[in-house]
Formats: C-alpha cells, sequence, structure tokens
C-alpha cells in the first residue's frame, strides 16, 4: 500500500468500555505500529439519547492506563478533526444529498404508526423478516413514490422525514475481508437503512462512512457484529465514488462467555466473579458499581498480553511478550476466524507472570501505597525484606498487602481452628521459654539464628519442634499458614517476636 496505514477505534460514550472493545483497541493500535502508521480515535455520539456522562473519559482514561493512546483524538487533535461526531453533524447532511442527487438515496416520510403497519402486513403475509426494502418501498410514503411537487411541499413545510439508501434490487456485493476472506452478499437480502435520522443526525452507516474518508481511514478492524452491515458499507463507498481509496475491512471474533456458549457480557462477569471493564466504573443514573481489572490489581501490560491472545497466535508456543514485542509479531492473518473463551484463570496467570518478573522496587511501590491506606507506613528496608519474602506468594499487587499485612500490625485476634487444634499445653512450654530466650538474645537475628534458638528451646523443654511449629506460627501472625516463619522472625526482631509471644500467650486459652 502506498497511502500511509491509518486506523481508527470509534467507540460510543453510552457506557463504559467493555473489553472486548479494548481489544478491538489493542488490535488497530499493533497494526498502526506494526505498519509505521496513525492510530486514530473518534467519539461517535450521533445516537445522543444514549450519550452517558464519564462515558468519553472513562475511554481515555481506560487507553491511558493501558499504554495505547491514540496519536489523533478529540483531546490530541490532529488535522482531521472534528474527532466527535456530534461536531461534525453540519456536513454530513451534504453527504446525504449527495446521494438523494446521484440516485441512490431518497425522502421518507413514514411515520412511526405506518412503519408498524407496514410490518405488520409483512408477518401476516408470512414474511419472516419484515424490512423496509427494494419491494416494500414501492408502497410507502417517500420521494420515489410521491410527486416532484408533493415531495418539495412537505419538505418546505418542516415536515418530518429521514434519509434513507436505495438498495439496488438484483446485485452481487462482494469484499474481501483481512481475516475471513471474500463474502458476497446479495443485495436483495439488504435493506434501505436510514442514512439521516428526523433530527438531522447521521446513523452510523452514514456518518462512519464519510468520517472514515476524510480521515483516510486504511484499514477498518471492528467487531465482528459489524460483518452484516459491511455490504451495505462497500455499496455507499461505490455510490460515493470512492472505491479506489475504499479501507480493507477485518472482522474480529468474538469473545464469547468462559463456556463459549454465546457472547461475554456484563451480566456473565458478574455471575462468575471477573470484571469485563477495563477500570472500576459507576453509573451515574442508577449509581450500580461495577468492577475493572486495574482495580482488582492487574497490570496494564499483564492485561494487554492476555487481551492479545483471545483471537490471535503469533504463531510459535511463547506467550509472554512485551507491548514493542506484541507489535513486532502481530499480523491480521494470524487473527483466527471463530470466536474465543474468555478465560480469567488465563488473565490471573498472566498477571501472576507480570507480578513475579518485576524488580523488588516497584513491588515496594505498590505495598507501600496499599499500607498508607490504612495509614501504615512502612521503613523503605523493612519494605524490601517483605517483598522478598512474599513476592513468589502473590497474583496482585494488593495481595503484597493483604499477605504480609500481619508483619506491620500484631495480631489481636487468632485463627480459632487452628488454635483449637495446635495450642496445647507443649506449646505454651515453648513459646514461654522462646519468649525468655529472647529477651536476652544479643546476637544477629536472622533466620538461621532465630530457628537454631527455638530449636535449643524445644529440645530443652523435651517436646519436638514440629509438634509446636504451626502454634508458633499462630501465637506471632495470627493466622495458620503464611511465607516463611523464620524470615518473618528475622524482619520483626527478637523484641517484637517476643511481645507478640506473649500476648498470644495472655489471650489464648490453653487447649490440651
Amino acid at each position: 500500500m502506498s497511502r500511509e496505514v491509518r486506523v481508527r477505534f470509534a467507540p460510543s460514550p453510552t457506557g463504559p468500555l467493555h473489553i472486548g472493545g479494548v481489544r478491538t483497541a489493542l488490535y488497530n493500535y499493533l497494526f498502526a505500529k506494526k505498519m509505521g502508521g496513525k492510530f486514530l480515535l473518534r467519539i461517535e455520539d450521533t445516537d445522543q439519547g444514549r450519550f452517558v456522562p464519564g462515558a468519553e473519559g472513562y475511554i481515555q482514561e481506560s487507553l491511558e492506563w493501558l499504554g495505547i493512546a491514540p496519536e489523533e483524538s478529540p483531546w490530541n487533535p490532529g488535522s482531521v478533526g472534528p474527532y466527535r461526531q456530534s461536531e461534525r453533524k453540519e456536513m454530513y447532511k451534504q453527504y446525504a444529498l449527495d446521494l438523494i442527487e446521484k440516485g441512490h438515496a431518497y425522502y421518507a416520510f413514514d411515520t412511526a404508526e405506518e412503519l408498524e403497519a407496514m410490518r405488520e402486513r409483512l408477518t401476516a403475509a408470512r414474511v419472516v423478516q419484515p424490512q423496509y426494502n427494494g419491494i416494500t418501498r414501492t408502497q410507502m410514503k417517500n420521494s420515489l413514490t410521491l410527486p416532484t411537487e408533493e415531495v418539495k411541499a412537505r419538505l418546505e413545510s418542516g415536515e418530518p422525514y429521514v434519509i434513507r439508501v436505495k438498495i439496488p434490487l438484483k446485485e452481487d456485493v462482494r469484499l474481501n475481508d483481512l481475516i475471513r476472506g471474500w463474502v458476497m452478499v446479495h443485495s436483495s437480502t439488504l435493506d434501505d437503512k436510514v442514512l439521516m435520522k428526523s433530527d438531522g443526525m447521521p446513523t452510523y452507516h452514514l456518518a462512519n462512512i464519510v468520517d472514515d474518508h476524510l480521515m483516510g481511514i486504511t484499514h477498518v478492524i471492528r467487531g465482528e457484529e459489524w460483518l452484516p452491515s459491511a455490504p451495505l458499507h462497500v455499496l455507499l463507498y461505490q455510490f460515493f465514488g470512492w472505491e479506489d481509496t475504499m479501507p480493507q475491512f477485518a472482522h474480529l471474533p468474538l469473545l464469547l462467555k468462559p463456556d463459549g456458549n454465546g457472547k461475554l457480557s456484563k451480566r456473565d462477569g458478574d455471575k462468575l466473579g471477573f470484571p469485563v471493564f477495563p477500570l472500576n466504573w459507576t453509573d451515574p443514573f442508577s449509581g450500580e458499581k461495577s468492577p475493572g481489572f486495574r482495580e482488582q490489581g492487574y497490570l496494564p501490560d499483564a492485561f494487554l498480553n492476555f487481551l492479545a491472545f483471545l483471537g490471535w497466535n503469533p504463531g510459535d508456543d511463547r506467550e509472554i511478550f512485551s507491548l514493542e514485542e506484541l507489535v513486532e509479531a502481530f499480523s491480521v492473518d494470524r487473527i483466527g476466524k471463530s470466536g474465543t473463551k474468555f478465560d480469567i484463570a488465563k488473565a490471573r496467570w498472566y498477571n501472576e507472570q507480570y507480578l513475579r518478573s518485576k524488580p523488588n522496587s516497584e513491588l515496594v511501590e505498590f505495598l507501600t501505597a496499599s499500607a498508607q491506606l490504612e495509614d501504615v507506613e512502612i521503613p523503605l528496608e523493612k519494605a524490601f525484606a517483605i517483598v522478598a519474602l512474599v513476592r513468589d506468594r502473590v497474583t496482585f499487587t494488593g495481595e503484597l498487602w493483604k499477605e504480609s499485612r500481619f508483619v506491620m500490625v500484631a495480631p489481636t485476634e487468632f485463627d480459632q481452628d487452628v488454635a483449637a487444634k495446635k495450642w496445647n499445653s507443649d506449646a505454651v512450654k515453648v513459646l514461654t521459654s522462646y519468649a525468655e530466650a529472647l529477651d536476652g538474645f544479643s546476637e544477629t537475628f536472622d533466620a538461621i539464628s532465630a530457628k537454631s534458638l527455638l530449636e535449643s528451646t524445644a529440645e530443652a523443654e523435651g517436646i519436638k519442634l514440629g509438634k509446636v511449629m504451626q502454634a508458633v506460627r499462630l501465637a506471632v501472625t495470627g493466622l495458620g499458614g503464611g511465607p516463611d516463619l523464620m524470615e518473618v522472625f528475622a524482619i520483626l526482631g527478637p523484641a517484637e517476636v517476643a511481645k507478640r509471644v506473649r500476648f498470644a500467650l495472655e489471650t489464648l486459652k490453653k487447649i490440651d
């Protein structure tokens, strides 16, 4: 291709950005970067009745969090703006009128009641899919059936109307989809879609064709749900005389429910306990809150790596890719045709791999940020020690603090199930002696010396350490399990360990 590659992501601000939309944005971004082109974002807000406050900002924040911000957008405009369709309203009508002039569109004055009556007639006649098409339009109230003077009078009087495309009666419409190959549809199966609504706003079908042409879009990479509309869009390019610059189409496979039975929805995420939006979202009308991947502790690079593999594969057995590596490896011809099951376990696996590969310095930032939410300040040296202790036990950033909170906040309650089974007279004997031994301990206190002292204490009491080890953990951490206990002791220091042991001895009842 001699032209610069230009692709666009064109969401509607009707709510939070679904992860299917995020994947579409990602594939557009990867393709543009691979081809040395530009990635644009256009807000398709022609349906003002469905506009949701905050949705546009949510889209912007989501893409910025993921590091796939477009080069041109409403908040970073280039030379082909505006980038909101509502701000381009005036230009669309001239194109609709141009189609009328060329005989490819017409005015339709049918009322809602007349349209419903038409559908009822067709249904009664056993028409499987009632629609306003090349046959039914001859029986309706439009500029193809009304006298020219009457049409003019209706327009001058301000009577409401829409502009519909005039689909040819007998024509094969073909397009070569980059993912699905050749697609052919006979025009008799298409209806005369509305191009311009009665409020003067264009429909998606007109606006996206005009905008893609004016913005120099070379490739349209979008969801499979738009494939049925693609033949109409091809016809519109032909009607306008823009065949030579018509973009190539690629329709992405659906994201499916985990069981593969149908398209993934918010309801599925709610039911199965995982997010379907990149960020937290609060509905401005109902107040309903929906969780986001970011707030649940997913790292943006891990999330992108996971999304990239939902429908695409590199052709080898590699699974871990940086964004730059994804750009290098990406190709449209390796996107599958069939839908892809959404596997939240795989998303967690990716996050775990990325989190564990990060340097301790980054994990310290996550840890201290979480601790500060509880007004707990962790000294830097201790924070590094804690991260080294728990980094291989976590999947999400928030778990760094959750798994180590007991280090900074001494327990005031104890796992009663463990206490019932393991807290006994032997445990009390060993812990009482161990606390006394810690009081006079003046050597270097590390994991080795902490264990050595505990072993000698148990031996002096004639008790095998293994019999009381879980009780020792319970006394110091309040829990029945966790990271290496002697490493915990080394972080706490002898005085703090002794203090916690004595509190447990006072608090827990002796159970024989």
